[in-house]
């Protein structure tokens, strides 16, 4: 160990000042050191080689933190310590870290001194907290002027890049606070903070600030490109589970399903249809009408008479049902007068607001609390999933109320974002433990980070049912992504319609609306329709013959004839770190003019999405909504260069790099697939888990090498984990002009032994039939 003294002082004002140091001292620590300059202690240490954690607390101030989001056990990289005229350099294999003296500032770049980030100040001013003395926190870092950044969660503005703005990092409906951003430059930081939090960037000079903190406490993360930052994040802050299969599918929803008779026959009309469903969502009430009774997390509405009957009868529909369970509890509940008995509710106003209690999801007693009515009144009768709903949690009334109540964890305004994956996390590790037969999935608007290792489904919340709303969710569904939560998806033609479209489903321009929408939803990772004020059953939108069924139909369709391209992605999701909506500058990062597109984006590695977002067929004349179909519409896309496209409806091929305008009638979203891609189609299914692809087509998209790696297991239980599943690699060789098809992998109970592939070189007359019994295949094309 290494010491050399310092003398320092150290003064307070509104910002803490530092002071100017004599001389500089560091003490070496494990996989890092120590430093104390200018009065602020430093403690910068290698979480493995791609991430730094660096910790700033004022000289003699004990940095005392909880992470919530960081469960991964730092690794024993090789570490060297520089001490050179410039200042101090840590280093490992990846990442050069330099400390300047005097002033104390970090810069972070590689070995051979290209620059990353550098800070730019750091500051501490002091706050109470309750009855504790504590700090305000601030760093700062310098950003290039043409640099690119994203993340922070989801937010409803429209903006691709985060650039130039300011945000508040505070978790609120349609609102998700993650303290993470990544850069176009192939760099993340989380600032590991639970409090409320400010983004703002000015100047080229960003910074963030919370409210509480006894402690800066960030880590600058590297990788190779954006999916690596997002897995060295996920190693630091948990790994993704599978959801099951019938997730994947289509899944209907209103506020509400007013009776058990209401419920069951919505899935007996969509079998009698023969349009596929794979899942039904039980809103609110099913507890009673009394608020007093809300939220009883068990059946009491005698409307609801036999709710094990329901499920049962769901089931043998060969449909999924999820319910809604709120963290809020009415006052004659037995829920909440178990909590309440042990002190574990808070004392600010939520809603609906009287007599109406959030419970302290921090407490791990009151999670147990909360599961154990959960499992015994809900899950046992043969429940699903969850929609846990309004997990920021909902609040009303003033800040201060709510900021100065305590937790378990510390003040709410403290450890308020956090509550989120506090209240998930406990659902998700007790029904994890409790069997391993059944997927846990959960679906839920909030989020805070870390929370992807919970198995839960983001929604945008309840958003509006307009064209720009419509716009804004593909650029909030994206920033989430790259925040690390790679499963998101929003209330297919927006949650509230009143105000915009009064007669709903009967207004012409609001089916316009959504069809739009349902297009859009058919490439998310979760295609569900919901909302309030007009119901959205296919069969409310008319007949099948008429343009708004059909074309909800063929989208649904569409869903399941890609639905093994969508289970492989998001096996890519839980053993590759990669992420379903993908912002264009994740995968044509040197390509400048993708940097802010906020209109479009890649669902999964192949397909380019671009979404119509505005009204192009309906018009008010006289103050009537009328439709006109008879002059097909435009919109202009843009393909990125570093490929040549194909389009997914026609075939034809293109260059990258250009800016076309494509033809789009109603029925039509643009969808265009890489070059280099191999995309497995399957006949369309009634439901998710029907029966196994034996024939599934392969469509090969020439003009680059590619490979496609076919994932198929159970479907749902985790027996996955345990190595219980078969994939089968395509690689298309371009020079060759062959497919290879390899040897599968693995197997796992009905497993299909032999199969055919119907190969179909896109834009092309010729095609193939292979039967496949497992073993490598050859198929070349002239």
């Amino acid at each position: 160990m290494q010491t050399r003294r310092i003398k320092f002082t150290l003064s307070f004002a509104l910002v803490l000042l530092l002071a100017t140091a004599k001389a500089q001292t560091y003490t070496r620590i494990s996989n890092g050191v120590s430093i104390n300059t200018k009065g602020i202690t430093t403690e910068i240490t290698f979480f493995n080689n791609g991430i730094v954690h660096v910790k700033k607390y004022p000289v003699g101030n004990v940095a005392e933190t909880k992470s919530f989001s960081v469960i991964g056990k730092p690794g024993k990289p090789t570490v060297a310590i520089i001490e050179g005229k410039d200042g101090l350099q840590i280093k490992s294999k990846n990442i050069a870290v330099i400390m300047s003296m005097p002033s104390g500032q970090i810069k972070f770049g590689n070995n051979e001194g290209h620059l990353y980030l550098q800070e730019n100040s750091t500051s501490f001013s002091p706050v109470k907290d309750g009855n504790e003395n504590t700090f305000r926190i601030k760093q700062s870092f310098k950003l290039e002027r043409d640099e690119a950044i994203y993340g922070f969660g989801q937010f409803q503005n429209g903006h691709m890049s985060q650039r130039n703005q300011q945000l508040l990092l505070k978790q609120e409906n349609m609102r998700i606070a993650i303290p993470f951003f990544q850069s176009i430059k192939n760099y993340g930081v989380f600032w590991d903070n639970a409090s409320a939090t400010v983004f703002s960037d000015s100047n080229n000079v960003a910074s963030l600030q919370s409210e509480i903190g006894n402690c800066i406490d960030y880590y600058f993360i590297k990788g190779a490109n954006a999916d690596s930052v997002i897995e060295q994040y996920q190693l630091l802050t948990g790994e993704v589970p599978m959801f099951p299969k019938w997730v994947f599918g289509y899944w209907q929803s209103r506020e509400r399903y007013t009776s058990q008779h209401e419920l069951l026959d919505v899935v007996n009309r969509y079998r009698a249809l023969k349009v596929p469903l794979d899942g039904i969502v039980q809103d609110w009430q099913y507890w009673g009408e009394d608020q007093a009774d809300w939220n009883a997390v068990r059946f009491g509405n005698p409307r609801f008479p036999d709710p094990k009957k329901m499920i049962d009868s769901v089931h043998n529909m060969n449909a999924h049902i999820i319910i809604s369970v709120w963290p809020s509890f009415g006052y004659k509940t037995k829920i909440y007068k178990e909590l309440e008995a042990k002190n574990m509710l808070f004392n600010f106003q939520t809603w609906p607001p009287k007599d109406v209690k959030v419970y302290d999801a921090f407490n791990p007693e009151a999670r147990d609390i909360y599961w154990s009515h959960m499992k015994n009144d809900i899950f046992s009768l043969g429940m699903d999933g969850w929609w846990l709903d309004a997990t920021e949690p909902e609040k009303a009334g003033p800040d201060l109320v709510i900021d100065a109540q305590s937790t378990y964890a510390g003040s709410f305004q403290k450890v308020g974002n956090a509550f989120p994956i506090a209240t998930t996390g406990g659902v998700s590790d007790h029904q994890k433990q409790l069997t391993k037969d059944k997927r846990v999935f959960i679906l839920t608007r909030s989020a805070f980070a870390g929370q992807q290792r919970y198995a839960t489904m983001l929604w945008s919340g309840d958003i509006q049912g307009k064209w720009d709303v419509l716009r804004a969710q593909i650029a909030a569904g994206c920033n989430l992504s790259l925040s690390g939560i790679p499963y998101w998806n929003t209330d297919v033609g927006g949650f509230f319609t009143g105000n915009n479209y009064p007669l709903g489903v009967k207004d012409p321009a609001y089916k316009e609306l959504y069809v739009r929408w349902f297009q859009f939803a058919t490439f998310c990772p979760m295609l569900r329709s919901h909302g309030t004020n007009t119901p959205r059953e296919i069969y409310q939108l008319g007949n099948r013959g008429e343009w708004a069924f059909d074309a909800v139909e063929k989208y649904i369709n569409l869903r399941y004839q890609l639905l093994p391209y969508i289970y492989s992605c998001a096996w890519q999701v839980t053993s590759q770190h990669l992420t379903m909506t993908r912002a264009l500058a994740m995968d044509f990062a040197s390509d400048k003019n993708v940097w802010d597109v906020n209109n479009q984006y890649m669902f999964g590695k192949s397909l380019l999405v671009c979404p119509v977002t505005d009204s192009l067929y309906t018009s008010r004349a006289g103050g009537v909504a009328e439709t006109n179909f008879s002059n097909v519409k435009t919109t202009s896309v843009y393909l990125p260069s570093g490929a040549d496209w194909f389009d997914f409806w026609t075939g034809e091929k293109m260059k990258g790099g250009q800016q076309v305008s494509k033809q789009v009638p109603i029925d039509i979203i643009p969808v265009f697939v890489k070059s280099g891609t191999i995309l497995p189609v399957a006949a369309s299914k009634q439901f998710a888990l029907e029966h196994a692809d034996s024939t599934l087509e392969i469509r090969v998209y020439e003009g680059a090498n590619g490979e496609f790696i076919l994932y198929e297991d159970e479907g749902d239980n985790y027996n996955y984990e345990k190595g219980v599943y078969a994939t089968i690699s395509f690689k298309w060789n371009n020079a060759k002009y062959q497919l290879e098809i390899s040897d599968r992998k693995g197997k796992f109970p009905g497993m299909l032994q032999t199969r055919n592939f119907n190969i179909k070189l896109v834009g092309k007359d010729e095609g193939k039939v292979v039967k496949y019994n497992g073993k490598k295949v050859v198929v070349p094309f002239n």
